[in-house]
């Protein structure tokens, strides 16, 4: 206990001398060009690559092109409620599920004044799956055809049935773009340029600014504001941190450090300025691998997942910036059950002690297992030192965790090739579905219970693992369109991950803003989007 404890304080102090060193060292960047008034100003460390629709795949850019253009669906802002936007209606679908016709809004233009109609949204869907952007997959794996069927209405044909398809609709980059500044072509990208339909137009772009003005010819209700002002303090977290203290900036988002985070939520609640807290989209969880010893052992899979203290891992680690999550599908949706804490409890060290013996492990005969991470995250690399005390304080030696790390790409390169027994990892949705957490998973296009997964997202994340069963119940899910019978399926397919253990969920994110008093509307989206259109109101310091 008392080694454990050094360690949660080394762990504490280590934050608190590095942000009290970056903190000092650091510089704040010009403030906007423009505060006050009806603008906004917001800060964040998100550099984009890209903000064409096309080849965005990070949230860097999507932050920018979820606010400039518009898709055919999109979420009630804050929720995960499915709404049409560019869309008239919601979609008819054929019996066989594989024909999508789309009526779409009329007296809607583009920023640079063309019209926006049926062939304007197959231009676009077509450029976003011919030119080759990072993002292409997305709907390239789904959609076999996009043609106009009428002025205003559009006919997809899929590739093969997806019940959701219309939230897939909804990634920012599926917008809708003007086929007059666009090309469609092999890598033909506007990396600095955005045309689409929202409520702002792109004005101004720096190498560390953005500036968005309210489109007066928007067609739905106009922004609260007259424009927004994005300043980008180039990764890093002390500069935003010092910008929003100083009253630079009116809102700060992304990405904070936890000391950072919880300093400016002490604050709040004295009156200073207001906290913005969400719960987000993006896990962290741990993949097995079923073709490694000894993770091949369901036994010694079974006692990692006993071992887990995720409440230890949120309080000491996250600094309660976290949600302990018992499930790869998060709390955000209804169709998450906590089947982890319903198999093993929120902790259970006998009943890991009782899975080791049974996998023939003891004191004497340790079962030795790697965690691997990359070298870049300070929190992978405490939960995998935190793992190993536990292990040694409380199960006697019978297992021995051996944290290893490694440098980003590789060690994203290297799960897929079967290199880790463990690994730590993240992933942040494509889309809000949960399909989105259980398909790039556990489903395997190819393999066997002897060869485990040679082909697909269970080989992708990590856990090799390979159930046929899995993949007929992930089939069904993907092509039921009863929302009930899609819960209970999902709820069947939870089961067997418990069961099986290819994974350990950890936790999900909380997603924090903060802003200025007198500020009002901001919101933060399951997505990690950022609706600006919704702030209004003057900020005072």
């Amino acid at each position: 206990m008392e080694r454990l404890r050094g360690l949660y304080r080394y762990f504490s102090l280590f934050l608190v001398c590095l942000l009290l060193v970056v903190g000092c060292r650091a510089t704040t960047p010009d403030t906007p060009k423009t505060r006050g008034g009806d603008r906004i100003s917001i800060g964040t460390t998100l550099k984009p690559r890209t903000i064409d629709p096309a080849d965005s795949y990070e949230l860097a850019g999507l932050f920018i092109i979820y606010n400039v253009g518009e898709t055919l669906y999109t979420y009630e802002p804050g929720t995960t409620t499915l709404k049409p936007l560019l869309a008239k209606d919601f979609p008819k679908i054929s019996p066989d599920g594989l024909t999508y016709r789309i009526p779409l809004r009329q007296g809607v233009i583009f920023h640079d004044g063309t019209p926006f109609n049926a062939e304007a949204m197959v231009f676009s869907l077509n450029r976003f799956l011919k030119n080759g952007g990072e993002p292409s997959f997305l709907l390239g794996d789904t959609i076999d055809t996009v043609k106009a069927i009428g002025e205003y209405e559009i006919e997809i044909a899929l590739k093969r049935p997806f019940a959701a398809f219309p939230a897939l609709l909804a990634y920012p980059g599926a917008c809708a773009v003007s086929p007059k500044a666009y090309e469609i072509g092999e890598g033909k990208f506007k990396n600095e340029e955005l045309i689409g339909t929202g409520p702002y137009r792109l004005t101004e772009v720096t190498s560390d600014a953005f500036r968005l003005d309210a489109f007066d010819r928007y067609w739905g209700e106009p922004a609260k504001n007259k424009g927004v002002d994005v300043q980008i303090y180039l990764s890093n977290p002390a500069n935003l941190f010092n910008a929003f203290q100083t009253g630079a900036i009116d809102v700060a988002y992304q990405s904070l450090l936890a000391p950072q985070v919880r300093k400016l939520r002490e604050e709040a609640e004295n009156g200073k300025w207001k906290a913005i807290e969400s719960s987000g989209s993006a896990i962290n969880f741990m993949a097995l691998n079923f073709n490694s010893e000894p993770t091949n052992n369901i036994s010694v899979r079974r006692a990692i997942a006993s071992l887990i203290d995720r409440d230890l891992l949120n309080d000491r680690i996250l600094q309660g910036q976290g949600i302990p999550l018992f499930s790869l599908i998060p709390t955000t949706f209804a169709e998450s059950r906590p089947v982890f804490e319903k198999r093993y409890g929120r902790r259970d060290v006998e009943g890991a002690k009782q899975y080791l013996k049974t996998a023939g492990y003891s004191a004497e005969k340790p079962a030795t297992v790697e965690i691997w991470h990359s070298s870049g995250s300070i929190t992978s690399s405490t939960v995998a030192a935190v793992l190993k005390a536990l292990s040694k304080r409380d199960l006697e030696g019978m297992i021995r965790f051996e944290p290893n790390s490694i440098l980003g790409a590789a060690f994203f390169k290297n799960i897929g090739r079967g290199l880790y027994t463990t690994a730590l990892s993240n992933w942040y949705p494509d889309f809000l579905d949960a399909d989105n957490y259980i398909y790039p998973f556990l489903d395997c296009a190819k393999g066997s219970p002897k060869t485990g997964c040679e082909e697909g997202g269970a080989r992708g994340q990590g856990s090799f693992f390979y159930s046929q069963k899995m993949n007929e119940l992930i089939d069904r899910s993907r092509t039921e369109s009863d929302p009930a019978k899609r819960t209970a399926i999902f709820a069947e397919i939870q089961d067997i991950l418990a069961e099986e253990v290819p994974y350990i969920p950890l936790w999900q994110t909380k997603e924090y803003a903060f802003a200025r008093n007198g500020l009002r509307g901001v919101i933060i989206n399951p997505s990690q989007t950022f609706p600006f259109w919704t702030i209004e109101g003057k900020s005072t310091s």
